[in-house]
């Protein structure tokens, strides 16, 4: 098997980060990872170009230099509350006479189902299919061979803003780079941080990110749900900020040294003096009275979820539980809380794939995402270097099936 190299850019409200690996006969190899400070973004969504693109630069620069490699195409992570999912239903007539169904029928139903009804300066990201029926025959996973004169395809249909996404692409052409696919986040996290088990039996994501927490739930190897809400562990910073009326910085060391996500685990007399972090500082703060903040914030982003596992029927009925990925995940006591609310077991998520090369630095959740964004681009033959061109045949319909099966089906 030829060497394929891929890389991962996750672009997001507090960093940027880029992950370069490869596959060499199945073993996945990370080459180099880099992230840098991101000031450009907000809840997700770009708001200053040139930040964005310097700091697009600077990971891009550590990853390459790790590695000692030159990449020029990226797939790319896209996140924020501008994502929708919405459920769509495309429906054709079977083309060949004997009514066998192959995969051209199957991309035309799927391709039926991406026309839903427009609405205004968006573009669809992902028809993801989950189930096919076949002259009312529903549950088929796969049509291709069967025989039939209706084909019918239920999907999950991911759009987002038109004006992120070009944003996105005006940021990283800038930045010197190509985009060979653009991604909804969490379906690149779950690449790498879930198993084929914990999606077919039933399991939701959480990714906390600083400017926003995005989730999507699996079952039956499916993506059954997602959502972004423009709520993250940089508002929590913000919280703290306020409530102890100290700068951000120092904020936001204290909620990375001293915060923990439940209050009545915390001792009352137990305090920080402020003026050891800063000299300018000179009170100090209840570190009970810190964990209730947190609390209140993470209550809220968890109440939301919960609200949302209840309209689609799943609260409480996910067997795999929750599992937790994003810089935000790294909170002490954050586990404990969700596994309270949510009413479901809950893991802070390790990389589900066995890896090799630097893994200490994907281990981190910071990496979760561009590292399975990098992943993706592999499986759905978007790898950045080192690829043989594909052959005609292989580039055309049949070979579009197999990828939207490799990456949507278990």
């Amino acid at each position: 098997m030829k060497k394929l190299v891929s890389a991962g850019l996750d672009i997001g409200s507090s960093k940027v980060a880029v992950t370069i690996i490869s596959t060499d006969n199945g073993v996945v190899d990370v080459l180099g990872v880099g992230k840098s400070e991101s000031n450009g973004v907000r809840k997700g969504v770009i708001v200053d170009i040139e930040e964005t693109v310097s700091s697009i630069s600077a990971a891009l620069e550590e990853a390459e230099r790790m590695c000692d490699s030159t990449i020029s195409n990226v797939v790319v992570g896209i996140n924020g509350s501008h994502i929708e999912s919405e459920i769509s239903r495309g429906v054709i007539a079977v083309s060949k006479s004997d009514g066998e169904i192959n995969e051209n029928d199957a991309i035309r139903a799927i391709e039926a189902a991406r026309a839903v009804p427009n609405k205004p300066n968006r573009e669809v990201l992902h028809v993801i299919p989950k189930t096919f029926t076949v002259d009312g025959q529903e549950g088929i996973t796969d049509p291709v061979g069967m025989s039939g004169i209706r084909l019918e395809v239920d999907t999950n249909v991911i759009t987002g803003s038109l004006s992120a996404i070009k944003n996105i692409q005006r940021c990283v052409n800038q930045a010197g780079l190509s985009i060979s696919d653009l991604v909804f986040s969490p379906l690149a996290s779950s690449k790498v941080m879930l198993t084929k088990q914990q999606k077919e039996i039933g399991v939701i994501i959480i990714d906390i990110g600083a400017g926003t927490t995005s989730y999507a739930v699996f079952e039956e190897g499916d993506l059954v749900y997602s959502k972004v809400i423009p709520i993250g562990s940089g508002h929590i910073t913000n919280d703290i900020a306020i409530g102890l009326r100290t700068s951000i910085n120092i904020a936001e060391t204290i909620k990375i040294k001293y915060g923990y996500a439940s209050p009545d685990k915390i001792d009352e007399k137990e305090e920080i003096d402020l003026s050891k972090l800063d000299k300018n500082e000179s009170t100090s703060a209840s570190v009970k009275y810190i964990a209730e903040i947190i609390e209140a914030r993470l209550n809220e982003i968890f109440m939301l979820i919960r609200d949302d596992l209840r309209s689609i029927n799943r609260d409480g009925m996910l067997p795999a539980g929750v599992v937790l990925t994003g810089g935000g995940s790294k909170l002490e006591g954050i586990g404990e809380m969700i596994k309270d609310i949510l009413r479901l077991p809950t893991i802070v998520g390790k990389p589900a794939i066995e890896l090799s090369g630097v893994v200490d630095n994907v281990s981190d959740p910071v990496y979760s995402t561009s590292a399975g964004l990098a992943l993706w681009g592999i499986e759905s033959g978007n790898a950045s270097q080192s690829k043989k061109p594909l052959t005609p045949e292989l580039s055309g319909l049949m070979d579009k099936a197999k990828n939207m099966f490799k990456n949507f089906l278990p």
